[in-house]
């Protein structure tokens, strides 16, 4: 039996894990591939590549891709979209650590400030 860590159903827990075809991630989104193709021109979402060189998006990905059209459905452009979604993304990681900061106390903070 192979260890834990590598049995191919583990796989299917895993957000990042590039599971989706270009065609079926379209289809999931309902999108055209070359929606899927000009997030990754805007460096929004990276596919990694099968072996034959085809583009697999993960979970988390389409997760991206989804805010993505929904803003481009509401009329914003592409571009936008994509900086709008970098933006949101860098908003959430700075109040997860204020947060993380003021349940720390002003003694932790004093120690990191030194």
């Amino acid at each position: 039996m192979p260890p834990a860590a590598s049995r191919p159903a583990d796989n299917l827990d895993d957000d990042d894990y590039p599971a989706y075809t270009m065609g079926r991630a379209a289809d999931m989104l309902g999108t055209a591939p070359a929606f899927l193709r000009a997030l990754g021109e805007h460096r929004l979402i990276t596919p990694l590549r099968s072996e034959g060189g085809h583009r697999r998006y993960s979970r988390y990905q389409l997760r991206i891709a989804a805010r993505a059209r929904e803003l481009v459905d509401q009329g914003t452009p592409i571009e936008a979209a994509c900086r709008i979604i970098v933006l949101e993304d860098q908003l959430e990681e700075a109040q997860r650590i204020n947060e993380q900061l003021r349940t720390q106390g002003p003694e932790s903070q004093s120690k990191t400030s030194a």
